[in-house]
C-alpha cells in the first residue's frame, strides 16, 4: 500500500508532469505547485512529508535566491521539513548553499529516474524518523507532566457537609462519579468548587490516575489551545520544541478546567 506525500515545486509545467508522472507510482500523494508564492499557504493547509523545490523561479535569473529564501520560508513553517533542491546541471554551488540553508539532498537537471527515486526514498525514511523523534519527545513530555500531577497529592480536605443543600451535592456527587459524564461546577469564588472536583475523582474509576487543574485564567487566551492541545516545534514563532496538552497529560483521568467562565464565549465550547 502506498504511503508518504510529497510537494514539488517548480515554475516549469513540463517538469512537475514528469516528476508527478514518476512519483505518483510509488507514493501515496503527489502535488505540484508552479507558483511559489502559493508555497506557505499551501503548506499550512496540508501536510508534506517531503517537498522537491526548483531553486530559481524567475526568467533568466540564476542565482538561487528565489530558492534559498523560499527554502527558509518552508522551514519556518515546519523547521523539521525534509526539503530536496533541484539545479541545473552545474549549479552545485547553489545546491550546496541549499544544504547548508537546511536542505538534505540534491538533484540535478536533467535527472536520472533512478537516483532521484532513491533520493526521495531517503528523503522519506528521514522524515519518517523525525516524526518518530518528534512523537517519542511528545510522550516523553506526557509521561513528566503526568508523573508531576501525580507526586501531587490530592488535598487532604475531607469533604463535609450538614445542609440539606449539600446532601443533594452530595447525592449528585455519588452518582455522577462513577460515570465518564462532563460535569459544569457553578458557584462563586470560594465555595468549593474545586473541592467538589476532587472529590467526584476520588469517587470515581479513574482515582489511581492524575487528577489535572489548569488555572484558566492564568491561561492568555492566544496561548489557549497550545496549552490544551499541546504543539509541535515550530507551530509558532515561540514553538521552540514539542510540548504536550492538558488533554493529553490528563488521559485517564480527571482534568479541572478552573473557572472557565474567565475566557471569551468563542473558546469555551
Amino acid at each position: 500500500m502506498k504511503t508518504g506525500s510529497v510537494l514539488i515545486i517548480d515554475d516549469n509545467h513540463d517538469v512537475l508532469l514528469s516528476l508527478r508522472l514518476l512519483l505518483k507510482h510509488h507514493y501515496a500523494s503527489v502535488h505540484t505547485e508552479h507558483d511559489p508564492t502559493r508555497v506557505a499557504s499551501i503548506l499550512k493547509q496540508t501536510p508534506y512529508d517531503v517537498v522537491i523545490m526548483d531553486m530559481n523561479f524567475t526568467a533568466n535569473v540564476m542565482s538561487g535566491e528565489e530558492g534559498i529564501a523560499l527554502l527558509k520560508h518552508i522551514l519556518a513553517i515546519d523547521p523539521d521539513m525534509v526539503v530536496i533542491a533541484m539545479t541545473a546541471y552545474g549549479d552545485v554551488n547553489i545546491a550546496v548553499r541549499a544544504i547548508k540553508e537546511g536542505a538534505v539532498d540534491f538533484v540535478l537537471k536533467p535527472w536520472d529516474n533512478d537516483k532521484l527515486l532513491a533520493t526521495v526514498s531517503s528523503a522519506m525514511q528521514l522524515r519518517e524518523s523525525r516524526k518518530e523523534v518528534a512523537k517519542k519527545q511528545t510522550e516523553v513530555d506526557t509521561l513528566k507532566m503526568r508523573q508531576k500531577a501525580l507526586a501531587l497529592p490530592l488535598q487532604p480536605i475531607q469533604f463535609l457537609w450538614k445542609s440539606p443543600a449539600m446532601a443533594q451535592i452530595d447525592h449528585i456527587i455519588e452518582r455522577v462519579a462513577p460515570t465518564d459524564a462532563n460535569v459544569l461546577i457553578l458557584g462563586e469564588n470560594g465555595t468549593g468548587k474545586e473541592v467538589l472536583a476532587r472529590e467526584l475523582h476520588r469517587r470515581s474509576h479513574r482515582n489511581s490516575e492524575v487528577f489535572v487543574s489548569v488555572d484558566m485564567g492564568a491561561i492568555p487566551a492566544t496561548l489557549f489551545e497550545s496549552e490544551l492541545f499541546g504543539h509541535v516545534k515550530g507551530a509558532f514563532t515561540d514553538a521552540k520544541d514539542h510540548r504536550a496538552g492538558k488533554f493529553e497529560a490528563a488521559q485517564g483521568g480527571t482534568l479541572f478546567l478552573d473557572e472557565i467562565g474567565n475566557h471569551p464565549l468563542a473558546l469555551q465550547p
